[in-house]
């Protein structure tokens, strides 16, 4: 028995100890399952991928108004009844109307191009936590996402501005060919948006309650950019020191919406507009569209769990 007892035991096959594992897999070719890609790998992905975020946007877009008798024409309606109530609200009771030339055409133009960034980031905070099952469920760069609803609210922006432009021309704005510069303002603005849109969905994506919070961020911000009134105006008749002005006026919503009023509006003239403005919108979109762009990308490997 002693000797049963005392007997070697038959020689298996080795099981590798688990630090030897990450070596095991390298040689073998193997990678970790959702890892993280770099930077320049995750922006192929992106590209290989172009088709599958312009159908989502337009497939968003189509279903947005789906079950509304009106369908597709509430892209046009929407805005237009918001500058309607803006205008009768600032315009008429406030006043806010006096000394600023073709008041209708400013104010449709502020909340036409403030609705395109507002509606943005909220729509981008949510992008990864309403979209979880499609996250778990499938392999793609979740940059999609956030990138796929900005480009819906350009899509419904390029709606509207159809009647922008027939709101321009019923109060006498004539054709011209500053309108041009609609198209450099809107890249820039877009560009803008998709990175802001990203970092408050990396945020959104752990932090559900950011959500709550967004409509008092952004109307806080809508009244600071001067969306339904002139900010120079503002500054005359309080005297508000200098750098308070310049920091309302160097905001990007502020610079966005003047650029694209200095383009669509012959009365709002190049010395309402700050210094530099096209070197200023190029730096926040720059900032906020490749800052944004590597702030999601970092946390790439964590969407979708816990």
């Amino acid at each position: 028995m002693s000797q049963v007892l005392d007997a070697p035991h038959a020689a298996g096959p080795a099981v590798p100890d688990h630090g030897d594992l990450p070596a095991l897999a390298a040689r073998h070719g193997l990678t970790v399952s959702g890892a993280r890609p770099t930077l320049t790998g995750y922006v192929r992905q992106l590209w290989a991928r172009r088709h599958f975020i312009t159908a989502f946007s337009t497939a968003k877009l189509t279903a947005q108004y789906s079950q509304a008798k009106l369908g597709q024409l509430w892209q046009v309606l929407t805005p237009v009844l918001n500058a309607a109530v803006y205008f009768f609200i600032f315009g008429v009771l406030m006043g806010t109307s006096h000394g600023v030339p073709d008041f209708v055409p400013f104010l449709v133009t502020g909340v036409f191009v403030w609705t395109f960034t507002q509606s943005s980031l909220m729509t981008g905070t949510r992008a990864i936590a309403s979209n979880v099952g499609l996250v778990r469920a499938l392999h793609f760069p979740r940059a999609s996402l956030p990138i796929s609803y900005c480009l819906q609210q350009l899509q419904q922006l390029l709606f509207s501005m159809a009647a922008l432009a027939v709101i321009l021309l019923v109060f006498g704005v004539p054709v011209a060919w500053s309108w041009l510069l609609v198209v450099p303002a809107l890249i820039l603005q877009f560009v803008f948006n998709a990175g802001l849109a990203m970092v408050l969905a990396r945020l959104g994506a752990h932090t559900p309650d950011l959500a709550q919070l967004m409509p008092f961020v952004l109307r806080t911000w809508m009244y600071a950019s001067g969306v339904m009134f002139s900010l120079t105006q503002v500054a005359q008749r309080t005297d508000l020191p200098g750098w308070v002005f310049n920091v309302l006026q160097w905001n990007p919503a502020a610079v966005y919406i003047d650029l694209m009023r200095f383009a669509l509006i012959d009365s709002f003239t190049a010395s309402q507009l700050p210094d530099h403005v096209w070197l200023i919108a190029g730096g926040w979109a720059l900032l906020a569209g490749l800052g944004g762009f590597v702030f999601f990308w970092k946390a790439e490997e964590t969407y979708g769990r816990g």
